[in-house]
């Protein structure tokens, strides 16, 4: 590309789209949870100097983040500009009409989670007509491994990244699985497409959620209903995980996928 200056000499500027490939590969090495300069070095095959320059200017833009003694992740701006992207008529717009119709068929309070980083984040929310119900913000940034909707998220994560995610989980209350009561959780998570919690995240508060794929290995939202947990107990789980899994099959297909 071509370029004049002020003095109107004309000059040849260097493209972007070899800068934008490079940014992209730093952005990849990243989205699973920190990694050290070295890391990113030999996930993407730059050159140490290219990769540390990239780095900093990301940082500098928070699209990435230094986190001390663990290394460089995706930055909160990432989650802003996701959210702002969600704000279109796309995936809470095509799911809108199942979440309501999830709502009204099982008396609780129904979401759709995207993920963010070590994340998911609210996009779409319908509250339960009950006058003791679940409400979850949009927007709200809730953790992976508490909760029936993150554990979805980690049962499809791939490893080593699943590994990692289950070495840096900590309790939010005394019911929050960790260690290897969360990795046995994450297999039935995924062998049974469904996934069940109380109080795990919140005390009182349960939940069953389930896969939005469009392959039977990539996850594309999770949805959930949730409410009381005097209400979402074991036996009650079963009862609504039909129903949300039925959702979860209908977001697929308004958005015009489809799961072999």
């Amino acid at each position: 590309m071509k370029v004049t200056d002020a003095q109107g000499t004309r000059q040849v500027a260097e493209t972007a789209v070899g800068v934008i490939d490079r940014t992209v590969a730093v952005l990849d090495a990243v989205q699973h949870g920190a990694v050290t300069h070295s890391a990113v070095v030999a996930a993407t095959g730059l050159p140490r100097t290219t990769a540390h320059r990239l780095l900093a200017s990301l940082e500098r833009h928070a699209l990435v983040e230094h986190v001390a003694g663990q290394g460089y992740r995706l930055g909160p701006r990432l989650l802003r500009l996701a959210s702002a992207s969600l704000r279109e008529p796309s995936l809470r717009a095509v799911a809108a009409p199942t979440l309501e119709r999830l709502a009204e068929a099982t008396g609780e309070s129904a979401q759709l989670y995207v993920r963010s980083t070590e994340a998911r984040v609210c996009v779409a929310g319908v509250e339960s007509s009950n006058e003791l119900r679940t409400f979850v913000p949009l927007g709200a940034e809730l953790p992976l491994w508490a909760g029936s909707a993150g554990k979805v998220f980690m049962a499809w994560t791939g490893e080593p990244a699943r590994t990692e995610l289950i070495g840096r989980t900590r309790r939010l209350t005394p019911a929050t699985p960790t260690g290897e009561r969360l990795r046995r959780q994450l297999t039935t998570i995924r062998r049974q497409g469904w996934s069940s919690s109380a109080g795990e995240r919140e005390a009182g508060v349960g939940s069953v959620s389930a896969p939005v794929l469009s392959t039977p290995d990539e996850l594309v939202a999770v949805v959930s209903v949730s409410g009381p947990a005097s209400r979402v107990t074991r036996s009650g789980a079963r009862r609504l995980a039909p129903a949300v899994v039925t959702a979860a099959r209908a977001i697929e297909e308004a958005l015009g996928m489809a799961v072999n």
